[in-house]
């Protein structure tokens, strides 16, 4: 089936290595899509997840190569539409883990209409961004999440474009589970991965993720000195205009951590009666003739 990656599906995994793909990441040395991937991995141990429970989704760009650097069932679908693709594997198989993952690009700019409404629908999805606030992959133009002023090869004058806040915009469309990590905090970010997945809701993990290549301005060292972890802050994660407040500043210090958690509301699943009843979709009996299936298939062809 074509965008299908299968890898070796451990019955019990007891290390990191057990979600280690058969294809080794090609990111360029320094990338912060690195730590992004041991995240996931220590995340998924400490879970106890199965790989053969977890399907990886992507779309297209550097960090969207993930699932082939994961073990577990993968699909490499079109720019900016992993949400969408989700979306329907997670209805069609509810009993499934589905993580997202991406880049700003990706995720904020191409799919920004799937982000919003994927929000708003409150899909029991996990959407890990990779934000590295540069096209990485196509070397370097201004991306979504570039700040004002910034020189790109799009903007070889300075962007006069302000940047997109995905923490806000998230809470604002929906979104019942909110964070955001520094892909050299590992043992944060691992953290904050733990609780997205087990959220039930759509939750969102945008990661500032350097890309050592073709973003000098925000580097390692940049955030490195800034970061600061709103558990240390005793913040409300219940209080949806404190998060939007502290998402905001950027300046000397930058928040990490989850800004937003809504325990409360339903996801899209729990809405939808029919799954409810005789377990996953993917798993019941087509209810179809084969004469009638094959007329539906010939009258779309």
């Amino acid at each position: 089936m074509d965008g299908i990656i299968t890898h070796d599906l451990v019955v019990e995994p007891q290390s990191v290595n057990d979600f280690k793909g058969k294809v080794d990441p090609d990111w360029c040395p320094g990338c912060g899509d690195f730590g992004v991937l041991n995240s996931l991995r220590r995340a998924c141990v400490d879970l106890g997840l199965k790989p053969h429970e977890i399907l990886t989704i992507s779309g297209i760009g550097c960090s969207s190569n993930f699932p082939g650097f994961f073990n577990s069932f993968g699909m490499h679908t079109l720019h900016g539409r992993a949400l969408a693709v989700a979306t329907g594997t997670k209805m069609a198989n509810h009993e499934l883990t589905v993580i997202v993952t991406g880049g700003d690009g990706d995720g904020f700019g191409i799919g920004g209409n799937h982000f919003t409404h994927t929000a708003r629908r409150n899909v029991d999805l996990t959407y890990i961004v990779m934000d590295n606030q540069i096209y990485g992959l196509t070397t370097g133009q201004l991306s979504p999440t570039s700040n004002k002023d910034m020189k790109t090869k799009s903007t070889p004058f300075g962007s006069v474009e302000s940047p997109y806040n995905p923490v806000t915009a998230a809470i604002m469309n929906g979104a019942t589970f909110v964070a955001r990590g520094f892909s050299s905090d590992i043992k944060q970010l691992s953290m904050l991965m733990q609780k997205a997945i087990k959220h039930n809701g759509f939750s969102l993990v945008t990661i500032f993720s350097p890309c050592p290549t073709f973003n000098r301005d925000n580097d390692f060292n940049f955030f490195k000195s800034r970061v600061k972890k709103l558990e240390d802050d005793d913040h409300d994660t219940s209080d949806w205009k404190a998060a939007c407040e502290k998402a905001m500043e950027w300046d000397d210090t930058i928040y990490t951590g989850v800004f937003f958690q809504d325990k409360e509301s339903e996801s899209l699943g729990d809405l939808e009666p029919i799954l409810g009843k005789g377990g996953p979709l993917c798993n019941r009996p087509l209810g179809l003739s084969g004469e009638q299936a094959d007329r539906i298939i010939a009258q779309m062809m």
